[in-house]
Order: structure tokens, then C-alpha cells, then sequence
């Protein structure tokens, strides 16, 4: 397992994170997660929007701006659902990650 095997999860509640605050399109949503130091091909990214969309929680349309046609995907009520269950779920990831020092977090778990 890679590094990046690790953050699939966490580019997918970024992108629900940036469609909940208004529509994306492929490119504008790979700027900003470069942005965020997620370096992701075209190739991982559109079927990562397109399994969003499966699943409900995006929604697409084809807008023409000129003479380029683009794919917008918007949020959906069942996206911002899971988005909200998953800001729980992070926070209190979040939480146990960084509760212990580096030194203890390494030990394993103390279940």
C-alpha cells in the first residue's frame, strides 16, 4: 500500500467539501487539491466524481462556456448528508491522532 492509497478517502470529502460550497468542474477541483498538495491525474479523478455521482452524492450537467463544454457537479441533499456524517467521523479521528504525541501514537492501539 502506497501513501496515496491512504488519502482516496480524504480527496473524495474534499471534493464534497468544495461542491457543498458551490459547483466544480474537473480542472477547477484539481487546482485546488493541488493547492492542498494532492498531486491526482485526470485519470483518478474523473472516475473518483464519477463514483460521487453513482452513489448520489454529486449530481452533473454540461454547461458551454464559449466554445468549451464542461461537466459542473453540484452537491446533492444526500452528498451534504454524508458530508455531515463525515465531518463527525473526522473530527473525532482528528482528535485521536493528535491527542497523543508521536511517541505514544506509534505504540499502537490501547484498546
Amino acid at each position: 500500500m502506497t501513501d496515496k492509497d491512504l488519502y482516496g478517502g480524504l480527496i473524495r470529502l474534499h471534493i464534497l467539501y468544495h461542491a457543498a460550497q458551490g459547483p466544480i468542474f474537473g480542472l477547477g477541483i484539481m487546482e485546488e487539491l493541488a493547492r492542498h498538495g494532492y498531486d491526482i491525474s485526470a485519470g483518478t479523478l474523473y472516475p473518483m466524481l464519477h463514483g460521487l455521482e453513482r452513489k448520489g452524492y454529486l449530481r452533473s450537467r454540461h454547461e458551454r462556456t464559449g466554445r468549451r463544454e464542461r461537466r459542473i457537479y453540484e452537491i446533492t441533499p444526500e452528498g451534504l448528508a454524508a458530508l455531515q456524517s463525515a465531518r463527525i467521523k473526522v473530527k473525532e479521528l482528528f482528535g485521536e491522532l493528535f491527542e497523543d504525541g508521536p511517541d505514544e501514537a506509534a505504540g499502537g492501539c490501547a484498546d
